[in-house]
């Protein structure tokens, strides 16, 4: 690419705009490799952004639905026809493997052509009043102006499933993605751009949330803001989005239970917990982190565990063969190691792996971490770590591991290994999560049903799917007299 083509500018109304301040992509897996720079927004571009998107939504939330159908199909197809491109571009920055940024690439198309079908499938209702003589219709509208702020983990499937919705729906959207991956949502962008949608309709502002999402959220304009992040962030939108009446809707984490109960198929189990708390390099928020196992697999499935991490391969994310990419950043990094520490200081025993890995070329590495005789209590198993770390609790049987399970303030994701229907049926109730897995990773979800969570993972209505509509429409009942 040529030096001057490397700096990648903001989309504001249809233009792309360079900014005086860039800030530069590291690839995690060979800190030499400097992916381009990229703008960063001002609050005056924040500003322009947000009056573009006001005088874009007139036209846009009553454009014909066939209209905005056929752009988000465009963007779904050109997305689906770039996939390798677009799942090389994300793992070169953000770290996952190259077959899982592929996938994440072709799972963001797929979820553009979805909602291009549910452009055509804006239902309503048509009741008859109490009152003899009045009909009742109850419609679905767009919001207006949506701010969205995006995580790294994720960096073209969420923004997909934030921003196909929203524009389904008839809104306009700010879309403001993590410091980290600004390749994959500048390349979205570009894409988005050149599928034929008006312009304000759609905004790229890169840049630093203090500046972008503080602006959004004080703004007057702004209707609505879908987050996905830290709890700590989430709690501060909270806070400000009530002060200020905007619609809001978070996805904020979680700690989540992998259960495996005596009955379960040890190999499957062990496969089940590898690929729920370590691939991704666990950077995934319905992650299992915390491994409850009933006394009768435990030490069986200690050792079939530990045997199955010596397998594994670390290393460059776009390398052929590897199991697990690099950490995202340093600062990363250094959290997932001081977890390794308080872990250890806890009492905790390190069954595997938890040290840096040096490799030819510089990068975050980190082998995958698994501890043993650990305690609900301890911090390891109560605070979100966000990396390859995974602990193991021994407990009695299974309506312990529930307790065990259930006893978090998280509630995203949650998983049983058994071959017990009756064992299975009753976790699918009772389990305090807003999805549950039975013999399945607790991360990997399907883009055309709800994505979301219960207590501290989540607020507000659900994500992805037809329950998309909760959140980017507002609901309105006409009366008339007939």
């Amino acid at each position: 690419m040529d030096e001057k083509m490397k700096r990648h500018p903001l989309l504001i109304n249809g233009e792309w705009i360079q900014s005086s301040q860039h800030a530069s992509n590291q690839n995690p897996s060979n800190l030499d490799d400097i992916i381009g720079e990229y703008a960063q927004a001002s609050v005056e571009n924040v500003n322009d952004a947000i009056s573009a998107a006001k005088a874009a939504f007139p036209h846009w939330s009553m454009a014909g639905i066939q209209a905005r159908s056929d752009i988000l199909d465009r963007i779904g197809s050109e997305i689906l026809l770039r996939k390798e491109e677009l799942g090389t571009l994300l793992s070169r920055e953000e770290g996952k493997t190259r077959i899982e940024g592929i996938g994440e690439a072709t799972r963001a198309g797929n979820i553009f052509k979805y909602f291009a079908g549910e452009c055509l499938r804006i239902g309503g209702e048509l009741l008859p009043s109490v009152r003899p003589g009045i009909s009742v219709e109850i419609t679905r509208e767009p919001i207006g102006l949506v701010g969205i702020i995006t995580p790294w983990n994720f960096p073209l499937a969420i923004p997909a499933w934030k921003i196909a919705p929203a524009l389904a729906y008839g809104n306009c959207v700010i879309f403001k993605p993590a410091e980290l991956v600004p390749g994959s949502a500048w390349l979205l962008a570009d894409i988005i751009d050149r599928s034929g949608i008006p312009n304000g309709v759609f905004n790229l502002l890169m840049g630093r949330g203090s500046v972008i999402g503080q602006t959004l959220v004080d703004h007057p304009d702004i209707d609505a803001i879908s987050f996905t992040g830290s709890q700590s962030v989430g709690h501060r939108l909270a806070i400000a989005c009530g002060h200020n009446l905007k619609k809001l809707q978070l996805e904020m984490g979680g700690k989540n239970a992998q259960l495996v109960i005596d009955d379960a198929d040890l190999g499957k189990a062990v496969e089940v917990c590898v690929q729920s708390a370590f691939f991704s390099t666990g950077q995934r928020c319905t992650a299992a982190s915390r491994l409850i196992v009933t006394e009768g697999i435990y030490p069986a499935f200690l050792n079939a565990m530990r045997e199955r991490m010596a397998t594994l391969k670390i290393g460059d994310a776009l390398a052929t063969g590897t199991d697990i990419g690099p950490v995202v950043s340093q600062a990363q990094l250094d959290q997932d190691q001081s977890y390794i520490e308080i872990g250890l200081n806890e009492g905790a025993i390190l069954e595997s792996g938890g040290q840096r890995l040096t490799l030819p070329q510089s990068g975050f590495y980190m082998i995958p971490a698994l501890f043993s005789h650990t305690t609900p209590s301890m911090r390891i198993n109560c605070e979100e770590i966000f990396g390859p770390v995974a602990s193991v609790q021994c407990v009695r049987d299974y309506d312990e591991a529930l307790f065990v399970a259930n006893d978090t303030p998280y509630g995203l994701s949650a998983g049983i290994a058994t071959s017990s229907l009756k064992y299975a049926t009753h976790f699918k109730r009772h389990a305090q999560a807003g999805m549950v897995m039975v013999n399945l990773p607790t991360a990997g979800v399907d883009y055309h049903v709800p994505f979301g969570g219960r207590k501290a993972s989540s607020f507000g209505p659900r994500e992805q799917g037809r329950y998309a509509a909760e959140f980017y429409t507002t609901v309105k009942t006409a009366y008339a007299a007939v």
